[in-house]
């Protein structure tokens, strides 16, 4: 029993550790091929113009504009196998430091946004199942795929637009008050200023938990234990709730820990539109700013996060099905 836990935990350290090598490549490959030169981009054109072919060529080095992209690919997954992630160029601080700072302040975004679209999701999906074929259900799946195809940063702008602006009730953008010390921000300004931003992600993940919910729940319902409690007289709630919940938890938490990639890459195009200075907008000014170490550093990390997440989902599914635990068992 034991043994077999730790041959499977191997192979999941394996496969997280090749996971976080291909988005590293694929992160470094697309950057390469970018158009954007790092000198221009950061220096400006004209500033270049008047420097001596000593200053360039130091700029050059310093950006890596002289190194090979192999070179440099090697050079830095080398120093990352070694606990190393590099200098951020843009920051010129550590890239775990950076990347720990900007997580600190996306954290109760990050978590408010997957919190309330799992919660969200699952209960409309359990509404429309319960009430197949009628008004709820035909609402709650005509919002849910229009959800579904509405970009979250078009969502974001118009959220900002009526809640930010023609109403006023929310602010327009940033994490904390204008002008205020960081020693006088309390908790509520914090909460305040990523409600909206938190509203923009969680909409739309909430789509693809409410639809896929609902269907389980719609197959549950026609299962042939949920016909024959039917057939003894039990209420149609005592069904959804005894049956379906049951069967449809599981699928449930699949989703919700697989929606925690999606809501890290919407952050980054929400972040831009609020001004939220966030992991998201670290990472648009590294990729922009050909800032290499720490692009790399934020694509390794998420990527090991993504995968912890569907590491836990899976090791919740035993609490959630006794079957699966008994089958792990045998």
């Amino acid at each position: 029993m034991a043994k077999r836990r730790m041959k499977s935990a191997g192979k999941n350290f394996i496969k997280m550790l090749l996971l976080m090598g291909c988005a590293a490549l694929a992160a470094f490959w697309l950057l390469t091929l970018s158009p954007i030169d790092p000198l221009q981009q950061n220096v400006g054109q004209a500033a270049l113009g008047s420097m001596s072919p000593e200053q360039i060529a130091k700029l050059e080095a310093y950006w890596g504009a002289d190194t090979p992209p192999v070179e440099r690919f090697f050079a830095w997954a080398k120093g990352m196998l070694q606990g190393d992630f590099g200098t951020s160029l843009l920051y010129r601080r550590p890239v775990l430091e950076v990347i720990g700072s900007k997580l600190a302040g996306s954290v109760w975004l990050l978590v408010l946004a997957w919190v309330f679209s799992g919660l969200l999701g699952f209960c409309m999906g359990m509404l429309a199942g319960a009430f197949q074929g009628r008004w709820p259900d035909k609402l709650i799946k005509g919002w849910s795929m229009l959800i579904a195809s509405t970009p979250a940063f078009w969502l974001a702008l118009l959220l900002l637009m009526v809640f930010g602006v023609w109403l006023g009730w929310l602010p327009i953008g940033l994490s904390v008050p204008i002008g205020m010390e960081s020693a006088a921000v309390t908790l509520a300004d914090r909460l305040r200023h990523a409600v909206l931003p938190a509203l923009a992600l969680s909409l739309t993940g909430t789509a693809s938990v409410t639809l896929h919910t609902r269907e389980k729940l719609v197959e549950v319902l026609a299962s042939d234990h949920a016909l024959f409690a039917a057939a003894r007289g039990e209420s149609r709630a005592g069904i959804v709730l005894r049956h379906g919940l049951r069967g449809v938890a599981l699928p449930a938490v699949t989703l919700q820990f697989a929606s925690l990639g999606e809501v890290l890459g919407s952050s980054v195009l929400v972040e831009q539109v609020f001004s939220y200075p966030g992991l998201g907008q670290a990472t648009v000014a590294a990729g922009l700013g050909g800032d290499l170490p720490l692009l790399l550093g934020i694509t390794v990390i998420s990527a090991a996060v993504v995968f912890l997440a569907n590491f836990i989902a899976d090791l919740l599914y035993g609490l959630i099905d006794p079957r699966i635990r008994k089958g792990a068992q045998l």
